[in-house]
């Protein structure tokens, strides 16, 4: 077996790279196309790049780095979903993906990283100068039998995403999730990067992605992004103002509903530790949980 190279990501890379993630982690939702969009054409202003480590011919790494621009808190980078091939472990392949990541964050300007790590992983990221900080449970769902069909109380409408101006979407999704726990506030989450990221990826499910309105304002959404027959529920938040009335649970409700019927089978989704209230909604869902891993954090000279 040949010594893995470390070459920077192509977009011919994206089935290798899908077909890796599913091994090592089956649990995270992003298709072909949507991979080869985001090696093609990175999101904007995170100044992102990816790697993979390639072995007889063979993709058994991958790992990005960006720039986050969702937060004010400056100088934060991010190293995501780093990952080896079982069969290609302790060989000095995830080192050699780190140390790529790591410096094109240096090139940027980081001085504090992110990454996550399974608890298996968790020495690896210590020796390389890392810190967990925080849980990050991931769940799943079986859609058969699909969830019923929620039925709004009085004043409450249950719409698709579809066919709404997006920036009334992008309203919602922003400033519900400025208080949503992490390491670094998610308080900056610009029009155009949501557009590209989030509106426009081609995994979402505009039809199941669910919104409520109330009085004629978008208060509360669930967004469904999917490849084939699984899904991911990408954000599910309501407006500050509106919180405890249970509009979380009702758009999850419909869009996991909306999902099954257009042919997904299991839905997964993932939460902080701290996040109590959408950790009750999704046991009341009967999701279950598959695996954690942890935010670790560590400060960049």
């Amino acid at each position: 077996m040949s010594e893995a190279e470390i070459r920077p990501a192509r977009a011919d890379d994206a089935p290798a790279v899908v077909a890796l993630r599913a091994i090592v982690f089956p649990y995270l939702v992003r298709g072909v196309a949507s991979t080869r969009r985001m090696i093609a054409e990175p999101p904007p202003g995170e100044d992102w790049a990816a790697w993979v480590a390639e072995a007889d011919g063979q993709v058994v790494g991958w790992a990005s780095a960006y720039r986050n621009v969702q937060t004010t808190t400056p100088g934060v980078g991010e190293i995501s979903t780093l990952h080896v091939h079982p069969d290609h472990r302790r060989r000095g392949v995830g080192t050699a993906l780190f140390d790529a990541a790591l410096g094109h964050l240096r090139t940027l300007g980081s001085t504090r990283v992110l990454t996550n790590a399974r608890a298996e992983s968790l020495p690896f990221a210590q020796r390389h100068g890392f810190t967990a900080s925080r849980e990050l449970r991931y769940s799943a769902l079986d859609l058969d039998p699909a969830p019923s069909m929620p039925e709004p109380p009085p004043g409450v409408r249950l719409l698709p995403a579809a066919g709404l101006d997006p920036r009334r979407v992008h309203r919602v999704d922003a400033e519900s999730s400025r208080d949503e726990p992490g390491d670094v506030p998610t308080d900056a989450v610009g029009y155009d990067l949501w557009l590209h990221e989030c509106w426009e990826n081609v995994g979402l499910d505009r039809e199941a992605s669910t919104v409520a309105e109330v009085d004629g304002e978008l208060v509360a959404l669930s967004l469904v992004k999917r490849d084939g027959d699984r899904m991911w529920s990408d954000f599910t938040g309501t407006l500050p103002a509106y919180r405890g009335r249970g509009l979380a649970r009702l758009t999850k409700q419909a869009a996991l509903h909306v999902a099954a019927t257009r042919g997904v089978r299991t839905a997964y989704t993932s939460n902080d530790e701290a996040n109590a209230p959408m950790l009750v909604i999704n046991a009341r869902l009967g999701y279950r949980p598959v695996d954690s891993q942890w935010s670790c954090r560590r400060k960049l000279s």
